[in-house]
């Protein structure tokens, strides 16, 4: 029962700080589980993200579902999840009554403009640390061939969901199945 304590109070502490969105949360969610609890390693934390990512709803309640679910079974999940969303419940029904009220005044747009700034540099801090993790996986070498394939599918995704207008789900799709035909090849 004090693993499912654990659990609910990193999350509420998790969903108490994060501000710009789930993938704002990202860093702050790794930090907590695989350097502050040691609950997953790194190799685990990016399949959670992978799943985050294939699994509908929020990101940062499926990640919170995901390590509860890991580390505690499914009271934990249940805590975890309920951990995540107390603190940022209570504080957007604050928070929108403020907004509602106050949302033209010079303060208010500067701490927006701060908070966007804070999410932006939260993002693409997490984006360096996948992309040096998806060149390198064993975390020591870059295999060129292994580098250009990740590159090259990163652009293809990239182009056909921003150029071709493509869905998420399709890419996700073709990019996995892609990867399990040439899966063999690179190994």
């Amino acid at each position: 029962m004090a693993v499912v304590l654990q659990v609910f109070l990193a999350f509420v502490r998790i969903g108490g700080i994060v501000f710009g969105g789930a993938y704002a949360a990202i860093p702050i969610v790794e930090h907590e589980v695989v350097v502050a609890q040691g609950w997953m390693t790194y190799a685990e934390f990016m399949d959670l993200l992978a799943l985050d990512e294939i699994t509908p709803g929020p990101i940062l309640i499926n990640s919170a579902t995901f390590v509860g679910m890991k580390v505690a079974g499914i009271p934990g999940a249940i805590a975890a999840t309920l951990g995540c969303i107390t603190v940022p419940c209570l504080a957007a029904l604050c928070l929108l009554i403020l907004f509602r009220k106050y949302k033209d005044a010079p303060l208010v747009q500067s701490i927006m403009l701060s908070l966007k700034c804070m999410a932006v540099a939260l993002i693409a801090s997490t984006m360096i640390k996948l992309g040096v993790a998806a060149l390198m996986p064993d975390g020591t070498a870059f295999d060129l061939a292994y580098g250009v394939y990740v590159l090259a599918v990163v652009a293809a995704a990239f182009y056909l969901m921003h150029v071709k207008k493509l869905g998420p789900l399709p890419v996700m799709l073709g990019c996995g199945a892609l990867n399990v035909l040439v899966g063999g090849f690179l190994s």
